[in-house]
């Protein structure tokens, strides 16, 4: 036997890489399957970041409302001092207790400005500002 001729080499290599008999019908279908493939796995993925992004906020509200119950309690842990603290500087008790009521109401009143002036920018007031046609904002600034 002699061995394969240079040309027989070249014919079994495209042979090899030739395309299926009904390639295009094929690999539409198959692109189709691969499509529905990384959809699926797309959608799972948001699915389990969905899930852990709740599990997240649960716990997030959580530590919150313990946050705020052991601040709540520093605070009247504090006041209670002050209280004893004016009340052995010789005020009565009825004027030490009014006293640290009177602070309580000063600073709530302080902290309800704070609030107030912030809630006007929840309004996204420059965004809706930029998103005016022009002709109306030209006719307001005259």
């Amino acid at each position: 036997m002699t061995a394969p001729s240079a040309d027989a080499a070249v014919r079994d290599a495209v042979a090899d890489c030739a395309p299926p008999v009904g390639g295009l019908l094929d690999d539409a279908q198959s692109l189709l399957n691969e499509l529905r493939g990384l959809a699926h796995d797309h959608l799972h993925l948001a699915a389990l970041e969905i899930k852990r992004a709740g599990d997240s906020l649960v716990t997030m509200i959580a530590a919150g409302i313990i946050v705020a119950v052991l601040l709540v309690s520093a605070w009247i842990g504090l006041l209670g001092a002050a209280i004893l603290w004016l009340i052995g500087l010789g005020l009565k008790p009825i004027f030490a207790v009014l006293i640290a009521v009177g602070v309580n109401l000063v600073l709530a009143s302080v902290l309800y400005v704070v609030i107030r002036h912030h809630s006007d920018y929840l309004r996204f007031p420059e965004t809706i500002r930029s998103l005016r046609p022009q002709s109306s904002a030209a006719n307001t600034s005259e």
